[in-house]
């Protein structure tokens, strides 16, 4: 009981300064200028997607607590049915690119909420806004494109009702510690008919009516929802690509090359200008400090290491500069290694 009363007091607090600065579903806010996008054309799912619906039926889908799905399928769309409840999938998800075709009643009925609402929730709780928007307005966070109650649609790019519309959405999870306090928000982007309308924007909470809710520690997979709304929407090829993770560890036990300690004599024997040979045009200038070595390039020094008197690599960039000494130890030649390019250098006299 007192961690639920610890949430409702955070959402109260979060609600009562928003992020934005503006009321949630504040009618004052601008609403976003129109832009005339182009009827959508059906976009094929790439060879790594997973098709949630093509068309034929509701395999990939459960109605509301596990129940069947009870939406109608014909001529390749499926329709949501009044009272029927929300879809869910069947399979849970966390990073994703999700694509979807939707078409909405025609002729309207309604105004503003009333009028072609639905709505796709990743992970059921981050709701994406389906609605009516053409040529007709409601609060602006709660407009066709909106993350609901959060952030309006950059513009708006609705088209009349009963064309049928995309949504492409990239979605990145909410990041939790162990102890289900937050790390990383939720970030959405989405383009509605080809046009961009949320861009990486960070979401403060699940999304919900009236009042958003605090973040607190879930899954980090859950089923993609669908939203009844009352309103006969149509939805046709959805499909969804999972993604990896925004952060990607580095290798488990990536080889460490030998660090030579330099003295200032050793140092300052690499340190100079080496023109390019060989048919290289680029030069090359290596900066000593002290003991610390530095590729000077575009008006920054690149910390340098020494793995060996032939070999410098640099510090955080996959490169490294081997050099030909004379009998003295003197570096005579370098050639610079990056990729899979080598450019060779002879030091200036």
């Amino acid at each position: 009981m007192a961690r639920i009363l610890l949430l409702a007091l955070a959402a109260l607090a979060a609600s009562a300064q928003t992020p934005s600065q503006w009321k949630i579903h504040d009618m004052d806010r601008p609403r976003p200028r129109e832009v005339r996008a182009k009827p959508a054309l059906m976009v094929p799912a790439p060879s790594d997607a997973l098709v949630l619906f093509d068309g034929d039926d509701l395999d990939q889908w459960s109605g509301p607590n596990g129940g069947d799905a009870k939406w109608i399928v014909r001529d390749g769309y499926m329709e949501s049915v009044r009272g029927s409840g929300g879809l869910l999938t069947k399979r849970s998800f966390g990073d994703m690119q999700l694509h979807l075709e939707f078409s909405l009643p025609n002729p309207p009925k309604g105004i503003g909420q009333d009028r072609g609402n639905s709505g796709v929730k990743l992970m059921g709780l981050y709701e994406v806004q389906i609605l009516d928007s053409y040529k007709d307005y409601t609060y602006a966070d709660g407009q066709a494109g909106a993350v609901y109650g959060q952030s309006p649609p950059l513009v708006n790019a609705t088209l009349p009702p009963g064309e049928w519309q995309t949504f492409d959405i990239v979605f990145r999870r909410p990041r939790f510690r162990p102890d289900g306090s937050l790390v990383e928000s939720a970030r959405l982007t989405v383009f509605h008919n080809g046009v961009l309308v949320q861009d990486n924007f960070e979401v403060w909470g699940p999304t919900r009516w009236l009042q958003y809710y605090a973040y607190e520690g879930r899954p980090d997979r859950m089923p993609l929802t669908l939203q009844d709304h009352s309103n006969p929407v149509r939805y046709r090829n959805v499909w969804l690509r999972e993604l990896d993770e925004a952060t990607r560890p580095g290798p488990e036990s990536a080889p460490a090359p030998p660090v030579t300690q330099l003295t200032r004599a050793q140092a300052a024997r690499y340190a100079g200008r080496y023109e390019g040979v060989d048919g290289n045009t680029i030069p090359f200038e290596i900066v000593a400090q002290g003991e610390r070595l530095y590729l000077a390039s575009g008006g920054r020094n690149l910390d340098l290491v020494a793995n060996s008197p032939t070999e410098l690599s640099m510090r955080w960039t996959d490169a490294k500069l081997v050099f030909t000494l004379d009998k003295d130890g003197e570096p005579q030649r370098m050639v610079f290694h990056v990729g899979r390019h080598e450019f060779p250098t002879a030091k200036r006299k």
